[in-house]
C-alpha cells in the first residue's frame, strides 16, 4: 500500500492509532527534557554560549529539551567540514546516493510513528498532521530516487557539434548548501531540502528553527543512519541572527536553501548576492497570501469542506493555508451560513487528543499577533463571524490556544488583506464577477496556493488560465489551497513567494541544486 493511500485511509486503519499513542508514552522517557548537542562532523558540539530551552505549545510545563546556542564560529566550522567532505561525496556514483535516500526512506517508515510524536509534542500537530507529514517525507525521498534513475543521474549524450566530437552533458552539484527550515513542517520541509541537496552530490550544513530542533535532530539521525557520511551533514542549532552574517558571506558556502518568512527570505537573497564573489543559487520559498474563490456554481457543501481544512488545518500556519475568501454574491450568505456552522464543530484542544483536530498556535508571539489582529479589525470596520477569542481555562491554559476566526466585512485594501498573518483567521470578501474575483485574488505580491469551486468548467479554465500562483486546484474539499503531495503537485512559488520557478514535489526541483557541465571528446 502506498503512503498517500494510507495518509487518506489513516482514520480507517485502526491499528496506527495505538502505535500513535504507545509512541507519545515512549518519546517522554526518550527525547523529552534532556540536553542535546550539536553535531559536526560527526562529533558532538557543546556551545560555549550556552543552552535555550524549548517547552511544548501543546503544554508550557512540558520541556521538550534542552539546544545548543550556536555562533558564527560553529558555522565557519561545519561548512569548512563540509567542504572538505564534497568532493569524495560528489564523485560518489549517483547511483549509490540513490541507495542511501531510499535506506532513509524506509526509515522514516520504521520510525514514523516516533517522529510523529515528537512533531505533535515540539509543534503542535494532531496525529493526522503529523503522521501525514512522515508519509510525505517517504514519498518525497523514494519520488526523487526514481527522477533521479529516470534521468540517468542528469547524465546524456549530445551532439555531435563537428566531424568527431562525442559530446556529453553532466549535471554537476556546487558545493555546500547551508539549509535553513521552518516549524511548521519541521520534518518534510527540511527533508525536502536537505534531500534534494544531497542526492544530487551537495554536501549540507543544516540549521532548524529553534521553535522544532528536536524533529530537525531525530531528521539528521536518519540521513547519517542511512549511509550519509559524517562529514557530508552537519547539525546546527540556535537563534538565525547568530549565524547570518556567517552564512551570507562565507565564501565556500556554494548555496542557501530556506523556508520561512518573506522579511527574512528577501534579507537573505539581498545580502547573499551582494556578499559573495560571483552569483550563486538560493532557493527560498516565503509563504503567501492565499485565496479561495467560491463562485454561484459551486457545490457549497464541498466548499465549505475544503475551506474548513484549508484556512484552519494546523491552525492556519501554513504557507499554502487559504487566507482570503472571495464569494459570489448570489451565494454568499447561504455559504457562510454553513462556514460558520461548519467551523463551530471544529475540536479544539490538546493534539494528542483522537478527537482533536485545531490544536495549539506555535508560541506566544503567536497569541500576541492573533489578539492584535483582531481587535484591528473590529476597530476598522471588521464584523467578526465566527471566533476571535483566545481560549481560557482548563487544558487551554497550559499552552497556546485560539478559536479559528472568520472576519467579514473588512475593505479590500485593508492590511490584514495583505500581509501573511500564519494564523486561523481567514478573511471574506465578495464579487459580483469571475474577472473582477480573479482581480482581487491576483492583488497580491505573493503567489504560492490558490483555489476555485465551480462546477462550470469554462469558469474552471477561465481559473487556471488566469490566476498568478504557482499550485492551483478546482473543488478540491480536502483542502482548497492544501495537501500538495510529492510526485502529484509541484509546490512552487510565484513572485514573492518563491525565488526559482522549480518546486518542490516536481521533476525539475532537483535542478535547482546542479549545474550543467558539457563535455566533449574529439576523436580523430
Amino acid at each position: 500500500m502506498s503512503s498517500k493511500i494510507t495518509y487518506v485511509s489513516l482514520f480507517a486503519d485502526e491499528s496506527l492509532h495505538p502505535a500513535y499513542e504507545k509512541a507519545l508514552e515512549d518519546v517522554k522517557s526518550k527525547y523529552l527534557g534532556r540536553h542535546y548537542p550539536m553535531y559536526i562532523a560527526g562529533l558532538e558540539v557543546f556551545s560555549e554560549d550556552g543552552e535555550f530551552e524549548e517547552r511544548s505549545p501543546v503544554d508550557r510545563s512540558i520541556v521538550v529539551g534542552y539546544f545548543q546556542k550556536g555562533n558564527a564560529g560553529h558555522m565557519r566550522r561545519a561548512v569548512e567540514e563540509a567542504k572538505k567532505s564534497f568532493r569524495a561525496w560528489s564523485n560518489l556514483d549517483w547511483r549509490e546516493r540513490v541507495r542511501i535516500i531510499l535506506r532513509a526512506a524506509e526509515l522514516i517508515d520504521e520510525r514514523k510513528f516516533e517522529i510523529a510524536a515528537v512533531i505533535t509534542y515540539e509543534a503542535g500537530k494532531n496525529r493526522l498532521e503529523a503522521l501525514a507529514e512522515c508519509w510525505e517525507a517517504v514519498d518525497a525521498l523514494k519520488y526523487y530516487a526514481r527522477v533521479m534513475e529516470e534521468n540517468n543521474g542528469y547524465e546524456r549524450d549530445m551532439g555531435p557539434g563537428g566531424p568527431g566530437e562525442g559530446c556529453r552533458m553532466v549535471a554537476r552539484p556546487y558545493g555546500v548548501w547551508v539549509v535553513v527550515s521552518p516549524f511548521n513542517f519541521p520534518f518534510m520541509l527540511a527533508n525536502g531540502m536537505m534531500m534534494g541537496a544531497l542526492i544530487t552530490g551537495n554536501t549540507v550544513v543544516f540549521k532548524p528553527t529553534s521553535e522544532t530542533p528536536l524533529s530537525g535532530l531525530l531528521l539528521y539521525r536518519v540521513f547519517r543512519d542511512a549511509g550519509v557520511p559524517s562529514g557530508v551533514l552537519h547539525y546546527l542549532t540556535g537563534p538565525g541572527s547568530a549565524f547570518e552574517d556567517e552564512i551570507v558571506s562565507n565564501p565556500d558556502v556554494a548555496g542557501i536553501a530556506f523556508t520561512g518568512s518573506k522579511e527574512v527570505g528577501m534579507r537573505l537573497y539581498r545580502r547573499f548576492t551582494s556578499s559573495q564573489p560571483y552569483p550563486k543559487p538560493i532557493l527560498l520559498e516565503m509563504g503567501s497570501k492565499n485565496p479561495t474563490i467560491v463562485t454561484n456554481k459551486a457545490d457549497v457543501k464541498k466548499a465549505v469542506l475544503g475551506v474548513v481544512r484549508a484556512a484552519f488545518g494546523y491552525g492556519g500556519q501554513k504557507c499554502s493555508a487559504t487566507s482570503r475568501l472571495y464569494v459570489q454574491k448570489e451565494v454568499k450568505q447561504k455559504f457562510l451560513d454553513e462556514l460558520v456552522k461548519e467551523t463551530s464543530m471544529v475540536k479544539i484542544g490538546d493534539p494528542r487528543r483522537r478527537e482533536v483536530f485545531l490544536g495549539p498556535v506555535i508560541n506566544a508571539r503567536a497569541v500576541e499577533n492573533y489578539r492584535r489582529y483582531v481587535e484591528m479589525a473590529k476597530r476598522d470596520g471588521g464584523e467578526v463571524l465566527y471566533g476571535g477569542e483566545v481560549l481560557a481555562g482548563g487544558e487551554f491554559d497550559k499552552g497556546y490556544y485560539v478559536q479559528p476566526t472568520i472576519i467579514d466585512k473588512l475593505p479590500r485594501g485593508h492590511p490584514l488583506f495583505k500581509q501573511e498573518l500564519f494564523l486561523p483567521i481567514l478573511l471574506v470578501d465578495e464579487f459580483e464577477t469571475l474577472e473582477e474575483a480573479l482581480r482581487e485574488a491576483n492583488d497580491t505580491e505573493y503567489g504560492l496556493t490558490a483555489g476555485i469551486f465551480s462546477e462550470d468548467t469554462k469558469e474552471v479554465e477561465y481559473f487556471f488560465n488566469n490566476i498568478e500562483f504557482g499550485v492551483t486546484y478546482a473543488n478540491r474539499k480536502g483542502g482548497s489551497t492544501t495537501g500538495a503531495w510529492p510526485g502529484a503537485q509541484t509546490f512552487v512559488g510565484w513572485k514573492a513567494s518563491g525565488a526559482t520557478g522549480k518546486g518542490v514535489g516536481g521533476p525539475h526541483y532537483l535542478l535547482t541544486f546542479l549545474r550543467e557541465q558539457s563535455r566533449t571528446k574529439v576523436v580523430e
